[in-house]
């Protein structure tokens, strides 16, 4: 690039800072969706990259590379929405509600979420998958029971995302522990310096939340009309369950993502054939497509019902579609490389380093709404600082994986924020403030950064 196209660490910053500007705006004073403050953006950078020698060509050709980069998970946010709407058309997402609803009592939802989300995303290393089996079922336990969708979708996070950080069957946790040239174990026992506390600090948080909330009669009574209505539309069976168990243990033996969740549409039709007495093709097609409608005597169970389908993704996929095209528009007018140098000049010191790491991974986040970008290009930034300075890489893989996996699910058009706001029902900045282990690891990396 020629030292006129090269932008400058400081009007790189002022454009990152311009672009965040431009989306906390639309988003907190205008209650804008984050599309439109994206795709001004876009058009800001493009006019930008023009003004400071680019040509249109080149521009769209960091957009498209950018989109590129999003194609994987586009197709499994797709997936995702077909497998939902087929899990509770075949009467699994159903049945695992209806169980939930006659043994958890509402003073326990948040803790039993907690949990059982975090054993279940440690044993198959992703939160997707956690988050549309077992999330989306205790989402409508918690809609039914009265409990803030808040609070339940914060409790369903944070045990989701424990997997995707500790788990050594995790994507991102091998690509971490890979950026920083470690053995993954060593990797994860390095992590638990900031797990364990943040995790302790979410469960304290999650107890005493559940023990404000009370099962008052009316609230019993609503739950028995919930269960008395899912069981008039659905045939509940252990039998649904076997499809998401097929898709957790393709997960466990580390079958790919696609076809797996693909095996567990396959096996949804056909437990559905087998289960539901008014199953056709005709209406499995449509639950695919706009997942499935059930006309229940009460909204409340038609809201637990009537989800899912790949219609229900389209919004999180054009949103992540932006999000690339932003991102690879800021690579390619060199305003990512600009930043990560400037942030590298002046570091001396193990607790500044740690600091910038966390920072950056956090920024790349925000500015690109990708997990493995904001792991991989501050990594490779930082690799030889703290070979440099001394400095165990076992710092830097877990300041990536704090500040990287960690931060996606809190930001609106990160592919995970995305995601999951859509598949729980509960938009971002709503359980933004109840997703404690996702925001006390990385001030816990940082913190401990600074110890000797």
């Amino acid at each position: 690039m020629s030292n006129e196209k090269r932008l400058s660490f400081s009007i790189s910053a002022l454009l990152f800072m311009a672009i965040l500007f431009i989306i906390f705006t639309c988003l907190f004073i205008f209650k804008a969706e984050p599309h439109i403050p994206l795709l001004i953006c876009v058009g800001f950078l493009a006019a930008v990259g023009a003004v400071k020698g680019h040509s249109w060509k080149d521009l769209e050709s960091g957009i498209v590379s950018g989109i590129r980069n999003g194609v994987q998970p586009i197709i499994i946010l797709c997936l995702i929405g077909i497998l939902i709407g087929v899990w509770e058309y075949s009467g699994a997402i159903p049945t695992v509600t209806v169980y939930a609803l006659n043994l958890i009592e509402p003073q326990h939802l948040l803790l039993t979420a907690l949990f059982s989300c975090l054993v279940i995303s440690s044993l198959v290393g992703s939160s997707f998958t956690t988050v549309s089996t077992i999330g989306v079922a205790l989402i409508g336990v918690a809609a039914a029971a009265g409990v803030p969708l808040t609070w339940a979708a914060g409790a369903v996070i944070c045990g989701a995302c424990f997997g995707d950080k500790m788990s050594p069957m995790s994507d991102t946790t091998n690509f971490a522990a890979g950026v920083g040239e470690l053995p993954i174990f060593k990797h994860i026992r390095h992590m638990a310096g900031t797990t364990i506390p943040a995790l302790l600090i979410t469960i304290l948080l999650f107890f005493f939340m559940g023990r404000s909330l009370t099962a008052a009669p009316a609230s019993t009574e609503n739950i028995q009309a919930i269960i008395n209505g899912i069981e008039g539309m659905v045939n509940i069976s252990v039998f649904t369950l076997l499809s998401p168990l097929l898709v957790i243990v393709l997960a466990v033996r580390r079958t790919p993502v696609i076809p797996s969740l693909a095996a567990g549409i396959v096996s949804a039709g056909i437990f559905a054939a087998l289960i539901q007495p008014d199953a056709g093709i005709s209406s499995f097609l449509s639950a695919m497509q706009n997942g499935p409608v059930f006309s229940a005597d009460t909204e409340a169970v038609e809201k637990i019902l009537n989800r899912g389908g790949l219609q229900s993704m389209m919004g999180s996929v054009s949103l992540i579609i932006i999000a690339f095209a932003l991102g690879g528009l800021m690579e390619k007018i060199g305003m990512i490389t600009s930043l990560l140098e400037g942030v590298i000049k002046g570091i001396h010191t193990k607790g500044r380093l740690v600091f910038s790491t966390v920072s950056s991974s956090i920024g790349m986040n925000l500015a690109t709404g990708e997990q493995y970008l904001s792991i991989l290009i501050p990594g490779q930034s930082f690799k030889k600082l703290y070979d440099k300075l001394g400095i165990d890489r076992k710092h830097l893989s877990r300041s990536l994986e704090d500040g990287g996996t960690l931060i996606n699910p809190m930001i609106p058009w990160g592919v995970s924020g995305a995601f999951m706001s859509t598949a729980l029902g509960v938009p971002v900045i709503e359980y933004l403030p109840f997703v404690f282990f996702l925001y006390l690891s990385p001030l816990f990396s940082i913190l401990f950064g600074f110890r000797k």
